[in-house]
């Protein structure tokens, strides 16, 4: 091949290389473009949404109501009916059950990762355990502690515990070994190589973990609350659903996605705030 034609492909290949890419593998964007996307694909949802409502038959509208109507149905619940209540409900239910599903799941899921008698002696039971569904839990669940706040909890801790141990355990046995093993070098005890050493080294990790479980919780919270329940955002759901309220259902599911994003926000925060050294990953 001649000098030119390396040349040429050469310079072929540098234009290639500083063509911009719209969609770049491996690449981070900045928050305004992540803003303003975000902003677009709501818009698109909510668009799509209106077609869908204008080209339903007008028989048929009352079951595929309008995005307005369903804000307008959320803020006639907020302000004539209490619904604030029912929400406030629910989030004592949600953080309530998934607070004492970490307490049960970081130190559990900490030491299996950090000891491998104890994960062999309880992960085949954790692993099991992940495929059983939460809701055939509930009519033992009603026998056990009857149609009150404890059955509805005791519901939403199984249908995330077992998993959130899982992710702990997958958490703490990335932290690199070269940590424990200078930790052993310098004298440390284990109590405090697993404490300071590898619940340090997995804390961000494990903060993402319950970041992505409690949205699962929230998919059980509705089935929880439509079970012998007299409050709560279900059970305004399921009231609406005897009078084929659709406007007032989809404003049910409408809270709680409101709910869910703010839940989400919050994590995100203070995973950003108490880890400043993982923020580059986070990117």
């Amino acid at each position: 091949m001649s000098d030119t034609s390396i040349q040429s492909a050469a310079e072929a290949s540098n234009r290639v290389r500083r063509k911009p890419k719209k969609l770049q593998l491996l690449t981070t964007l900045s928050g305004r473009q992540t803003m303003i996307l975000g902003l677009i694909g709501m818009g698109a949802f909510f668009g799509l949404w209106e077609i869908a409502h204008l080209m339903t038959a007008e028989e048929a509208k009352r079951f595929l109501p309008s995005p307005i109507s369903v804000v307008q149905a959320l803020t006639a619940l907020i302000q004539e009916k209490n619904f604030m209540a029912d929400v406030g409900i629910s989030a004592y239910r949600i953080f309530g059950s998934f607070f004492i599903a970490c307490v049960i799941a970081v130190p559990l899921g900490i030491l299996m990762g950090c000891f491998a008698p104890i994960r062999a002696l309880i992960n085949p039971v954790i692993s099991g355990a992940r495929y059983l569904p939460a809701a055939s839990f509930i009519p033992l669940l009603l026998v056990w502690f009857g149609p009150t706040d404890s059955q509805k909890m005791a519901l939403l801790i199984l249908g995330v515990v077992f998993f959130l141990i899982a992710l702990i355990l997958d958490n703490t046995e990335a932290v690199a070994t070269e940590l424990v093993e200078a930790a052993q070098t310098m004298g440390a005890s284990r109590w405090e190589i697993m404490v300071n050493v590898v619940g340090r080294a997995a804390s961000p990790a494990i903060v993402d973990s319950m970041r992505n479980m409690i949205a699962v919780a929230y998919t059980y919270l509705v089935i929880a609350e439509i079970v012998a329940a007299q409050d709560g955002i279900g059970a305004v759901m399921m009231r609406a659903g005897r009078f084929l309220k659709v406007d007032v259902i989809m404003a049910g599911i409408l809270a709680i996605g409101i709910m869910g994003v703010l839940t989400d926000i919050v994590f995100r925060a203070a995973a950003y705030y108490a880890f400043p050294w993982n923020r580059k990953r986070q990117g």
